[in-house]
């Protein structure tokens, strides 16, 4: 089986930024150590050079596609982490139902159970608040297309606060009370905007959502 070839969408001396796809991994578990966004990204750096090194900024769920950005030295990966709540984060989510509210933001204080299971709390002191705004795009009787932008970055957040406003992310298996056929989870992260961390130039980094999505609106329930 051919490997398909890294998806690069920005690279310079000090950063890269590449494409994850859906059902894998950013960084190893126990469970898994190889087949990860990170090993593909360390392998393609290592075939430049032996020393070359990578280390991740920050994350994605494995079933969330999208872009995903990696430092060169420590240095970068500490400026970046330092300053990520200044990065403008988008996303793309296909969801369950005909969303009403055609622009709105989402106030919750989510939480983790003992067995991983990421909710919605009224408790303020066990649960972190999280911030998601989301526009819709399109929508159909059955579905709706949201342009989503979060504005802090806690598991699951945005899968969790949808689900918790009753539009389920379309593939979700997690937290979805639907059982839609869909194999993969229809979440992108497709829009990052920074600071350079080290040349401190304006990055915008922008790319396509899968074209199912649109697809899934046109089609007539």
């Amino acid at each position: 089986m051919k490997k398909e070839k890294l998806k690069i969408l920005y690279e310079d001396k000090y950063i890269i930024v590449v494409y994850k796809k859906p059902g894998l991994l950013t960084i190893s578990t126990d469970k898994e150590k190889d087949k990860t966004l990170f090993h593909e990204v360390r392998e393609y750096e290592k075939k430049k050079n032996k020393n070359n090194k990578v280390f991740i900024v920050h994350r994605l769920d494995k079933d969330t596609e999208g872009l995903v950005v990696f430092a060169k030295d420590m240095k970068t990966k500490n400026v970046m982490q330092n300053n990520w709540d200044k990065v403008i984060r988008k996303y793309v989510a296909l969801v369950h139902g005909h969303v009403k509210n055609k622009k709105a933001t989402l106030v919750n204080f989510i939480a983790e159970s003992k067995t991983y299971e990421v909710y919605v709390t009224e408790d303020v002191k066990k649960g972190k608040k999280a911030i998601t705004t989301y526009v819709v795009m399109n929508q159909n009787k059955g579905y709706s297309l949201l342009n989503i932008e979060i504005k802090t970055g806690r598991k699951h957040q945005i899968r969790v606060q949808l689900a918790h406003i009753k539009h389920y992310i379309v593939g979700d298996k997690k937290y979805s009370k639907k059982k839609d056929g869909f194999r993969n989870l229809c979440l992108c992260a497709n829009y990052l905007k920074f600071k350079h961390p080290i040349t401190h130039k304006d990055i915008e980094i922008s790319t396509s959502y899968p074209s199912k999505y649109e697809e899934v609106i046109k089609k007539s329930i």
